[in-house]
């Protein structure tokens, strides 16, 4: 499945960070076959067995468990906190969730023949005031890249299965 790396699309809800000094911001796409819903992609994205694996790793770490009813509670929109993560906005289309922290975001854009991925990392100011991501963000940069790439791609497999 081709997964591409997109300029952050303008008019979405991940677009204002793309303009925020210091944000780090990305956004990854997929073609499908046929109209796929907000509500299957979300499904999709937080059910397949990679991310099943994120989920163990917050319930260990973070003593956040959650569980596939809730996905399933989250895609409708019943409920807004999903394991570490709380809804920030909401359109027919798209979903921006922040975490616990405030440093990170997660966003999901479903539309008739594309679903987009992307995320959003908030800087913090350093000891001499300026706006950092830090270093172990810098770190991990390319294998962020590579699980987003992953996840996006897992989704779109099932959601086409379904």
């Amino acid at each position: 499945m081709k997964i591409d790396e997109i300029p952050v699309p303008q008019g979405t809800l991940i677009a204002p960070y793309a303009d925020k000094e210091a944000h780090y911001t990305d956004c990854f796409e997929t073609v499908v076959s046929g109209p796929v819903s907000l509500a299957a992609f979300i499904k999709a994205f937080y059910i397949q067995p990679l991310f099943k694996a994120e989920r163990i790793v917050l319930r260990v770490l973070a003593r956040q468990a959650s569980t596939d009813a809730e996905v399933l509670a989250l895609a409708s929109g019943s409920i807004d906190r999903f394991a570490v993560w709380e809804v920030e906005e909401r359109t027919a289309e798209e979903l921006l969730m922040v975490d616990k922290s405030g440093r990170t975001m997660s966003w999901l854009m479903a539309t008739e023949d594309r679903l987009r991925f992307g995320t959003i990392v908030v800087p913090q100011r350093n000891k001499l005031g300026k706006l950092t991501l830090g270093p172990v963000f810098h770190s991990l940069t390319g294998a962020h890249k590579v699980y987003s790439r992953a996840l996006l791609s897992g989704a779109a497999r099932r959601v086409q299965k379904d």
